[in-house]
C-alpha cells in the first residue's frame, strides 16, 4: 500500500510541476510531516525539473526547540543535496494580534524578500488544509472569494507561490512519510486547540469525516466551485470599471468611479464593483459593514456634501459625481514653508506628498516650457515652497486680472482635500506657480529665454 500510495503522489506532483515552471524553486521547509514529504518527493523528481531546487526555513523565535528545528532542517537539506537558507525571526505577535496571522506574516514577508522574478514559492499545503481552510472562512461569513480558499498558484513578491499537494490527500503523505522512513519534526503549538485552526482539525474534522468520509474531496471541490463563481465576478467587476471609470486593463486602476454608473446597477453589483476596486488598489481590507455605509453616506448624501467612509488602510470621499478611493490622508501642517533652490534638483515633501523636481529648459527647447518659471527670476528671487493659507491670487497667460487661488483650483477640479496638500512655488513674496496646474503669467518663461520647469512625483 505505502509503496502504491508513494508512486502515485510522485505522479500527481509531477504532472501539477509540469503547471508551474520557474527559474527556481523555494520550498517552505518547516521541517514537519507535510513539508518533509514534499521536500524529498521534489528531490526525488529533480532529475525532471527544469528549475533549481532550494529549501527555506523560517526560525520565528517562538519556541526553546526552535534552533534544533533548524538544525534539523540544515541536516535533512544536506542529506539530499538541497540549499537550505535560515530566517531568524521575532514573530512575537502584538497586543490584540493573533499570534497565528504574526507568525504568518512574519514567514511570508521573509520569504518575499527571497523571491524574484522567475521563481516559485511551494509550500506544502494539501487537500485537507483546503476542506480546513473553506471551513474557516465559511464560519467566518466570506463570500465567493474566502470560500474559494486556496489556489493552486498565484502571484507573490515578484514571482509566485504555488501549493503543489493541495490536490493530494493526507493520507497518501502519510504513507511516503513511512515508507521512505522520513523522520520529522513535531510543533507542539499543533497541537494547541486554542488556534482555530487546530480546533478545526482535532475537534471538528474528525466527527465530520466519520459521518462523511469523502469529506475533504467534496470540501475542496466547494472551494473549486467558489473560485469559478469568484473569477466570473471579478470579470463583471472589470467591465465594470471599464464603464464606470472610462478604463483600459492595460491602464493603471483609475482612483475614481462615476457616481451615476454606480447608481444604475444594481446593489449586489456595486458592491462587487467596489470591493474588487478597493482590493486590487491595496487599500486594506473592508468589511461588509463598510461596504453597506456606501449606499448611505455617499450614494445617499446631498449633492453638496462631501462625505467620507474610512477604515484601517483606505478611504473613500465623494466629489463632483464621483467616488474617490485613496489611502488614509496623513496629518499635515499646511503652514509648513521650505526654502529651496533650483539648482538643488529634488525636494522631499512631508506626509507622503512625493518629490518635487526641477528640469531645466535651454533655449529653444519646447519640453515642458508651457508652464516653465523664468530662470532669470528664479536666480534673482529666493524660491519658497508653501501651501494654500486662504487668499492666494494669481493671474493666468493670457487673462487680465489676478484671480482667487482656490476658484481657479475648483474650475480645474480638484477635490477640495487635496487643494490644501498641492505644492506652491513661491518666488520673493508672490505666488509664481501651483505646481501640477498652472504658473502665475508674471514669472512665466518668455520667448527665447532658458526657463525652469517643476514637477511633483
Amino acid at each position: 500500500m505505502a509503496a502504491a500510495a508513494t508512486t502515485r503522489l510522485l505522479q500527481q506532483l509531477g504532472e501539477v510541476l509540469q503547471q508551474i515552471p520557474a527559474n527556481r524553486y523555494w520550498l517552505a521547509f518547516s521541517g514537519g510531516l507535510d513539508s518533509h514529504v514534499l521536500l524529498h518527493a521534489m528531490a526525488t523528481l529533480r532529475p525532471q525539473l527544469s528549475a533549481t531546487l532550494n529549501a527555506v526555513h523560517v526560525n520565528h523565535g517562538l519556541n526553546a526547540k526552535a534552533p534544533e528545528w533548524a538544525a534539523h532542517a540544515v541536516s535533512v537539506c544536506d542529506a539530499l543535496d538541497i540549499p537550505c537558507h535560515i530566517f531568524n525571526l521575532d514573530a512575537t505577535a502584538k497586543k490584540g494580534e493573533s499570534p497565528e496571522a504574526a507568525a504568518r506574516d512574519a514567514r511570508y514577508q521573509a520569504f518575499s524578500e527571497l523571491i524574484e522574478v522567475g521563481d516559485v514559492l511551494l509550500t506544502a499545503h494539501h487537500r485537507e488544509d483546503q476542506a480546513e481552510t473553506l471551513l474557516l472562512q465559511l464560519v467566518r461569513g466570506a463570500g465567493p472569494h474566502g470560500l474559494a480558499a486556496m489556489p493552486l498558484s498565484s502571484t507573490f513578491s515578484t514571482g509566485h507561490l504555488a501549493r503543489p499537494l493541495l490536490a493530494v490527500e493526507q493520507r497518501l503523505i502519510n504513507h511516503y512519510a513511512e515508507e521512505k522512513a522520513l523522520q520529522w519534526v513535531e510543533d507542539p503549538s499543533n497541537q494547541d486547540r486554542g488556534f482555530e485552526r487546530n480546533f478545526l482539525r482535532h475537534e471538528i474534522m474528525p466527527t465530520l469525516k466519520a459521518h462523511w468520509p469523502a469529506l475533504s474531496r467534496t470540501l475542496s471541490r466547494s472551494a473549486a466551485h467558489c473560485a469559478e463563481a469568484a473569477g466570473l465576478l471579478d470579470e463583471l467587476a472589470i467591465e465594470d470599471l471599464k464603464n464606470g471609470a472610462q478604463w483600459q486593463l492595460e491602464m493603471p486602476l483609475p482612483d475614481r468611479i462615476s457616481l451615476d454608473y454606480l447608481q444604475q446597477i444594481s446593489a449586489p453589483r456595486r458592491k462587487n464593483l467596489l470591493r474588487f476596486w478597493i482590493k486590487n488598489l491595496s487599500l486594506g481590507i473592508v468589511s461588509s459593514v463598510t461596504i453597506g455605509q456606501v449606499e448611505e453616506a455617499l450614494l445617499s448624501a446631498k449633492v453638496d456634501a462631501m462625505p467620507l467612509i474610512s477604515w484601517p488602510g483606505g478611504e473613500l470621499r465623494r466629489y463632483r459625481g464621483h467616488i474617490y478611493a485613496m489611502l488614509p490622508l496623513e496629518p499635515f501642517d499646511a503652514s509648513q514653508c521650505f526654502e529651496w533652490k533650483w539648482q538643488q534638483e529634488t525636494l522631499m515633501l512631508p506626509a507622503g506628498l512625493g518629490t518635487l523636481q526641477t528640469h531645466l529648459i535651454e533655449y529653444g527647447d519646447e519640453r515642458d516650457s508651457t508652464q516653465a518659471l523664468s530662470l532669470k527670476q528664479c536666480q534673482q528671487l529666493p524660491m519658497t515652497v508653501r501651501f494654500r493659507q486662504g487668499g492666494e491670487r494669481c493671474q493666468l497667460s493670457g487673462r487680465h486680472h489676478h484671480h482667487q487661488l482656490k476658484g481657479l483650483l475648483q474650475q480645474a477640479g480638484v477635490p477640495p482635500w487635496q487643494r490644501d496638500r498641492i505644492p506652491l512655488i513661491y518666488l520673493g513674496a508672490q505666488l509664481a506657480a501651483v505646481v501640477g496646474y498652472f504658473s502665475c503669467a508674471p514669472f512665466l518663461v518668455q520667448n527665447n529665454e532658458p526657463g525652469v520647469s517643476i514637477s511633483a512625483r
